[in-house]
C-alpha cells in the first residue's frame, strides 16, 4: 500500500470544522466543512503555486493548526523540504517555505513525518543518506533550529511521529531487526534514542496513539499479518489479524461511557473495517466489523471526532472521491450511511 499522506489527514480545526488533505500529482489539495457538521467546500489547492514531489506529511497541534511538510524539486536531481501552516481549514494555507535538506543538498532521502508539541512547534523528521534520521524543530519565537542527526541505521522509509498527552514528541521507525524509538526528554529539544523493540515488523504498518498521560501505544503488523499493540516496558500484545495492508487509523474516544481505542482499516474485501476495545485493555479482545461500499486499492482511511463529539470516519480514493460517515445518536459504534461529499 502506498501512503501518499503521512499523519492524520482528517483533522478538526480550532473552530470545530473538519478538514481533509490529499495529494494530486505535484500538488496538495484540501477540503473543509463550511460550518461544523455542514456541507463541504470543493477541493482547493493548498499552500500556493509551489510544485511538489508526491507525498505529504501532516501534523495537528493542540491549537488545531495543521502543519504540512513535503519535498519540492530545487534543481536537477536535487530536492528540499518545505513547510506550510494552515490556521483555518476553510481558508488558504500559508505559502510553502523552504526548511532545507538533512544532508544540506541532494535528492529526496525519505518520506517526512511531522508532529506538533504542546507549545505549537512543528518537529520535522526525515531519513538521511546514511539510513538514519534527522530532525528540525520550530523555535517558539519564530524560525527553526538547525538539523540534528538522531542517528540510527538501515531504517525503512516510513516514519511515525506523535505528540504524547504530555506534549512531548515520540518518533518510531522500523529496521530489519524491529522497531526503533526516540523520546523527547525536554520540550523543544531533539528526541533521544531509547531501547529498540526486537520483533518482526512489516514495514509501513506503524501507527501510534497517546492512550494515557504516561503512555503512547504503538500498533504494527508482523510479516504474517497479525496486528500488535505495544507500550514500552511491556511485551507486544497480539490483537487480531490485520484487516488489510498498511497502518491502521486510530482514535481514542468514548463509547457507551467507556474510554475506548477505535481502529479502522481498508479490508481485503475493499470495505472499511472497524474494531474497538477499552483503552490499554488489550486482553478484553476485539473483532472487525465491515462498513460501507467497496473502495479502490490505496484508498486512505481516517478517524476523528467532530465538534459535537461524534466519531467521524472518512475515506478518500486516489481520484479524490471523499466519503464520510458519522456516528448515530444511539449506543455503541453505530454509523450513519456513508455519504459522498
Amino acid at each position: 500500500m502506498v501512503r501518499t499522506v503521512n499523519g492524520d489527514w482528517l483533522i478538526r480545526a480550532r473552530d470545530g470544522r473538519l478538514g481533509v488533505y490529499t495529494t494530486r500529482g505535484d500538488e496538495v489539495w484540501s477540503r473543509a466543512e463550511r460550518r461544523p457538521g455542514g456541507a463541504w467546500t470543493p477541493w482547493r489547492k493548498t499552500g500556493g503555486d509551489q510544485r511538489l514531489h508526491p507525498g505529504l506529511a501532516v501534523g495537528r497541534g493542540a491549537d488545531g493548526y495543521a502543519h504540512l511538510v513535503s519535498w519540492r524539486p530545487t534543481k536537477a536531481e536535487e530536492a528540499g523540504l518545505v513547510h506550510s501552516t494552515h490556521f483555518r481549514v476553510h481558508l488558504a494555507a500559508l505559502d510553502w517555505l523552504p526548511i532545507g535538506h538533512p544532508d544540506r543538498t541532494g535528492a529526496r532521502t525519505g518520506r517526512p513525518a511531522v508532529a506538533v508539541d504542546a507549545e505549537g512547534r512543528a518537529h520535522v523528521f526525515v531519513g538521511n543518506r546514511s539510513g538514519g534520521v534527522h530532525v528540525r524543530i520550530q523555535k517558539e519565537r519564530g524560525g527553526w533550529t538547525g538539523w540534528t542527526d538522531l542517528e540510527g541505521t538501515d531504517m525503512h522509509d516510513e516514519l511515525t511521529a506523535v505528540a504524547g498527552e504530555s506534549g512531548r514528541i515520540e518518533l518510531y521507525a522500523t529496521h530489519p531487526a524491529g522497531v526503533l524509538r526516540w523520546l523527547q526528554e525536554e520540550a523543544g529539544a531533539a528526541p533521544v534514542p531509547t531501547d529498540p523493540l526486537a520483533v518482526p515488523v512489516e514495514p509501513g504498518t506503524l501507527s501510534a496513539l497517546p492512550t494515557s498521560k504516561e503512555h503512547t501505544t504503538l500498533f504494527f503488523a508482523d510479516p504474517e499479518g497479525m496486528l500488535y499493540a505495544w507500550r514500552p516496558e511491556s511485551d507486544p500484545v497480539p490483537l487480531l489479524a490485520a484487516a488489510g495492508p498498511g497502518p491502521v487509523a486510530l482514535l481514542r474516544c468514548t463509547l457507551d461511557g467507556h474510554d475506548c481505542t477505535l481502529l479502522a482499516q481498508r479490508s481485503a474485501s475493499g470495505r472499511v473495517a472497524f474494531a474497538a476495545y477499552p483503552t490499554e485493555q488489550e486482553a478484553a479482545g476485539l473483532w472487525w466489523t465491515e462498513s460501507g461500499p467497496q473502495l479502490p486499492v490505496d484508498t486512505a482511511v481516517a478517524l476523528a471526532e467532530d465538534a459535537d463529539g461524534r466519531i467521524v470516519a472518512a475515506t478518500v480514493t486516489p481520484e479524490g472521491e471523499l466519503r464520510v460517515a458519522r456516528q448515530k445518536d444511539e449506543p455503541g459504534l453505530a454509523l450513519a450511511a456513508w455519504q459522498e461529499v
